[in-house]
């Protein structure tokens, strides 16, 4: 079984700044006073179709020091959760050997939607330890997770004091259940890999491409969205600008498009996924003068991004319902699907918000010219969101 305090970490956006000495700021929990100690973590993303890892280290700043991608045999991870536990503690073993990756201090994230994060707001708890009992007990009237079937962890944002004296913390809980972060320990452990934590993409996902940057200088505040577009699944993840407000991982991924290519085609799997690379959405007369397919291929494509879009749109849709929701600013894209042309330009039109591709490197320092030049950069966002320390 897991160990909560050992093996789950919940890592939101805001960094943890000792609170101001004011009088509506007191007594935050010792440990979230205390200044974390810096080091060098392995971030590593699993995914339906591959491996991506980001080795980087925190001292003076984040350092991109290594990246590495390899494909995954399919079947060993479906939906975000370990279906084969030895199949995948043996893809794990032979890339971090291939690839010389440390085996300490791996962070691994988790994408599944039997996560559940909320912002929680608790009142009248002074100690620690009673702030800890009081977010189980709020989390089982915020997350429809039984608890007994639970991995809880919480992150106390800040405290304040009314008028009247009255104390309220506000904090982020994450969720999980347990047996599927208990299949990836177990493959972990059987890799001889001792992970430092896991915790949840979309939050590794805003670090990586929206790091907080405090409030705005106009005051004027919008919501940032960030989607990581993968093989079989999507993270849609949504910021305020400091912490993560809102969460969902989409039934929809690149792998979909292959699809699509091959009902259209009559193409293979591998032919479809090949034939995608040769589509531009923003049409290409001479190309699809040549060939045809182009033409057929660019429709089909553009038929199933409306199925993306219209996930999209519903999420966004149900975010502004909740309490305190912000107007959407920009949408910003990762993921290796975003390396197709015009499909920006194509989801912008489909959505109605500004879209653009995220960059993954703009929290991190790369340490060598040849990661920056890399043109897989976008399929080791969350990697990399996992490796920085907040």
């Amino acid at each position: 079984m897991v160990d909560l305090k050992k093996e789950v970490k919940l890592s939101d956006l805001k960094p943890k700044r000792k609170p101001k000495k004011t009088e509506s700021n007191v007594g935050s929990s010792s440990s979230a006073q205390r200044k974390p100690r810096k080091q060098e973590f392995v971030g590593l993303k699993v995914g339906a179709s591959q491996l991506a890892a980001a080795q980087v280290s925190n001292d003076n700043g984040a350092r991109l020091v290594r990246v590495a991608r390899q494909p995954l045999e399919p079947g060993l991870v479906v939906g975000g959760e370990v279906r084969d536990i030895p199949g995948l503690a043996a893809a794990l073993d032979e890339f971090f050997t291939s690839n010389k990756l440390p085996r300490k201090n791996v962070r691994v994230g988790i994408g599944t939607n039997r996560v559940g994060v909320r912002a929680l707001e608790v009142s009248g708890i002074t100690d620690e330890k009673q702030l800890g009992n009081a977010v189980a007990f709020r989390a089982h009237e915020a997350l429809a997770i039984p608890m007994d079937q639970a991995v809880l962890d919480y992150h106390l944002l800040g405290t304040s004091v009314t008028e009247a004296g009255d104390t309220t913390h506000r904090v982020v809980l994450a969720a999980a259940y347990r047996e599927p972060i208990d299949h990836f320990v177990a493959a972990f452990q059987a890799a001889d890999i001792e992970l430092a934590g896991i915790d949840v993409e979309a939050f590794a996902l805003l670090r990586a491409v929206a790091p907080s940057n405090g409030a705005p200088a106009d005051g004027e505040r919008a919501a940032i969205v960030a989607v990581a577009i993968g093989y079989d699944r999507s993270t849609l993840a949504i910021s305020d600008g400091e912490i993560c407000d809102f969460t969902r991982v989409l039934e929809w991924g690149g792998s979909k498009l292959d699809v699509a290519l091959s009902r259209e085609l009559g193409l293979g799997q591998d032919e479809a996924e090949e034939f995608k690379r040769s589509i531009d959405l923003r049409g290409d007369a001479i190309a699809e003068e040549a060939d045809p397919r182009l033409t057929k291929g660019r429709e089909a494509v553009k038929r199933e991004l409306v199925n993306l879009a219209r996930e999209l749109i519903a999420s966004l849709q149900f975010y502004q319902h909740q309490p305190g929701a912000l107007a959407i600013g920009e949408i910003l894209v990762t993921g290796g699907t975003t390396r197709m042309p015009g499909l920006v330009e194509e989801l912008e039109t489909l959505v109605r918000a500004r879209v653009r591709v995220a960059d993954p490197l703009v929290a991190v320092t790369a340490d060598e010219p040849g990661i920056a030049a890399r043109d897989d950069l976008a399929s080791l966002a969350v990697a990399i969101g996992l490796g920085v320390e907040v």
